[in-house]
Parts: C-alpha cells; structure tokens; sequence
C-alpha cells in the first residue's frame, strides 16, 4: 500500500521538475538514476530516502522542506485528483527556464528587477495593475 506521505513526496517532486520545465531523464541524469526510478517516486511507487531526498533538493534548487509544504492539508491524497498547475503556460514555462539557465549574480539582479517593479506598480495611486 501507497503511504500518503510518499504520495506527497512524489507529488511535489513531479511538480518542481516541471517547474523548471526539466523531464523525467534529465532530472534522473543528474541524480544518477534511470528515469524509471524518478517515475516510481513520483507515482509512489518506490519510496525515496533521506538521501535521495537530499539529492533532489539539491539539483531541484529547494530546500528539503519544501517536499513537506502542505502535508497535512493533503489527507486525501490517494481519493482526490492532483490540482491543476498554476503557471503551465508556454510563456511561463520559457521564463522559468530563461531564468535558470542566467547565473547566480544575473538571476539576482533580474528577481531584484522583479521586485522593484512591483514596488513601482503598488505605489501608483488609483490606478490598477493587472
């Protein structure tokens, strides 16, 4: 039987691997893994361990923790289907690929830029943004 917390697991990690608009393979090559492997985690099959964990926080660019986010709000994993994903257009996809492809100091400067525009949009009186 599936346990509800790798089903979680497994959930998170497909959703951060399309994030960043990698694919199954790509993610398993940089793990060292076949992408059959990265299948069964993300389906639940098989289950991942700490250090696995580890690794794929660290080639996924989050922290651990972030596999965890919204475990207990998620008891009925195994009887609901998955909620669509919020950012799955091209557009967003190629932003996000854009940005990860830039090294540490430009993508620092960029998501400053981000930042600072929206400071910019929010301090404009009686006129709305969308």
């Amino acid at each position: 039987m599936m346990d509800l917390i790798d089903i979680h697991l497994g959930r998170r990690l497909r959703r951060r691997r399309r994030i960043l608009g990698l694919t199954q393979q790509q993610l398993a090559g940089a793990c060292g893994v076949r992408f059959q492997q990265i299948q069964k985690y993300e389906c639940a099959a098989n289950r991942m361990s700490a250090a696995r964990l580890w690794q794929l926080a660290e080639v996924l660019e989050v922290p651990v923790s972030y596999f965890y986010e919204g475990l207990g709000q998620d008891s009925n994993a195994d009887k609901e289907p998955e909620p669509p994903e919020p950012y799955q257009g091209k557009e967003t996809k190629d932003l996000i690929q854009a940005f990860y492809s830039l090294s540490e100091r430009p993508r620092q400067r960029l998501l400053d830029l981000a930042k600072s525009l929206n400071e910019t949009d929010s301090d404009v009186v009686g006129h709305a943004f969308p």
